[in-house]
C-alpha cells in the first residue's frame, strides 16, 4: 500500500511549479553514489558538518536514508507551507534524483501536485499535530486516513464526517499519545486550535464583534455596525472616544479561511471617504491582485488569518471573559530544544 509522507521545506523554492520535493544537506553528494548504511551516512555527515551536534547525526542520516530508499512512486506527499499556513498534496511520480544544476536542495523526488493552498482548518487538530513534526521528513500514520479522504474526495465535509465517526472510537485516545511534544508542534497546535475556535465557535456576527474586541485590545475605540445592509463595513474604529477626530477606520470582516480576491477588497475601498482608512480582516489569505491593491494604496491594510492569530496571542489577557471562554488558553513554558 502506498505510504504517506510529511515534508517540511521552508526554502523559497517553488516546489509546485517545479514538480518536486527536496531536502537540504547540499554537502552530501548524490545519494545513489554513496553507501546508505546509517553508520556510513553518520560518518559522512560528521565529516561534512563538523559543527553539527552529535545527537542530530542519526536523525539526519535517517532522513537521507528514507528520502533515497523508502519514498516510492504512488506515495502521497503532504507539504505544510509555513508562509501562508496552508497544505499542499502531491503524488510521487519518480524516485530519488540529484539535481546538480540546482543552487540549493539538490536532493529531490519528483511529485505531481494534486491539491494546493488547502486550509489547515479542513483537518482535525490531532491530524495537524501529527504533521507538525519537527523532523524534515516523516511518515504519516495515525491520521493518514483524514488526509487521504480529502485527496480522494476534495471535500472538507467528507473529512469532517470521518472525524466525527472516529471521535467515537476508543482507540482514538491512544493515537494522541504517540508523539513526544516539542515547542514548534505545541505552537502550531495552539494556533490551529485558536483558528478552529474562531471559525467554528463563533457566528459571523460574533466574528465582527470579536474583531472590534481585537481593535479595542490594541488601543482603538471600536463598534460594530448593523449586521445586514452595512454597505460592506462591519466595524468602525477610531482613536478618540467619540469618533470625531480623523482618521476613521472602516473594517470589513470575513469569517472564512478561503482566499479573498480584489472584488471584495474593492467593495471596502469604495466606501472610503477622503481621509478615511480601510482595514480588511480575514481568517484566510489574499489573492495576488488583492495584495497589489494594498501595495498601491496608503489607506488600505489587509490582515490575514496568521496575523489575526498573532493579535489574539499577543493580547489575550485583555479580552473580556466572553471571548476567553470561547478560546480557552493559558500561559505555560515549554521545552524549546531538547538535546
Amino acid at each position: 500500500m502506498p505510504a504517506t509522507w510529511g515534508i517540511h521545506n521552508d526554502t523559497s523554492l517553488d516546489l509546485i511549479a517545479g514538480g518536486f520535493v527536496s531536502i537540504g544537506w547540499n554537502l552530501i553528494p548524490d545519494l545513489r553514489t554513496i553507501s546508505l548504511e546509517r553508520s556510513d551516512l553518520k560518518a559522512l555527515l560528521r565529516e561534512s558538518y563538523p559543527e553539527a551536534k552529535e545527537g542530530a547525526l542519526p536523525i539526519w542520516a535517517g532522513i537521507l536514508h528514507r528520502f533515497a530508499e523508502e519514498i516510492s512512486p504512488g506515495d502521497l506527499i503532504i507539504a505544510p507551507r509555513k508562509a501562508d499556513r496552508t497544505l499542499a498534496f502531491g503524488e510521487v511520480t519518480s524516485g530519488y534524483y540529484w539535481d546538480a544544476s540546482a543552487s540549493d536542495h539538490k536532493h529531490r523526488v519528483g511529485v505531481r501536485w494534486i491539491r494546493d493552498a488547502v486550509p489547515r482548518s479542513v483537518f482535525s487538530k490531532d491530524a495537524l499535530y501529527e504533521i507538525g513534526s519537527a523532523v524534515t521528513l516523516f511518515r504519516v500514520r495515525n491520521y493518514e486516513d483524514e488526509f487521504r479522504t480529502f485527496v480522494a474526495s476534495d471535500s472538507a465535509e467528507a473529512v469532517q464526517q470521518l472525524v466525527t465517526r472516529q471521535s467515537e472510537e476508543p482507540e482514538q485516545a491512544v493515537r494522541r499519545a504517540d508523539d513526544t511534544p516539542d515547542a514548534d508542534r505545541i505552537e502550531n497546535y495552539t494556533r490551529d486550535f485558536v483558528t478552529d475556535r474562531i471559525l467554528r465557535g463563533m457566528s459571523h456576527r460574533d466574528f465582527e464583534e470579536f474583531v472590534a474586541e481585537l481593535l479595542r485590545a490594541v488601543g482603538y475605540q471600536a463598534r460594530t455596525t448593523q449586521y445586514s445592509n452595512d454597505g460592506g463595513v462591519d466595524v468602525i474604529a477610531h482613536r478618540d472616544p467619540f469618533g470625531l477626530e480623523p482618521p476613521v477606520i472602516k473594517v470589513q470582516c470575513k469569517h472564512l479561511t478561503g482566499t479573498i480576491g480584489s472584488p471584495e477588497v474593492n467593495q471596502l475601498t469604495g466606501t472610503l471617504a477622503r481621509g478615511e482608512l480601510g482595514l480588511f480582516v480575514s481568517l484566510g489569505s489574499y489573492s495576488r491582485e488583492a495584495k497589489a491593491l494594498e501595495r498601491n494604496r496608503q489607506d488600505l491594510r489587509l490582515i490575514d488569518g496568521d496575523e489575526v492569530i498573532d493579535l489574539v496571542l499577543a493580547n489575550y489577557e485583555k479580552f473580556a471573559n466572553r471571548w476567553r471562554s470561547i478560546i480557552p488558553l493559558r500561559n505555560v513554558y515549554v521545552v524549546d530544544q531538547f538535546e
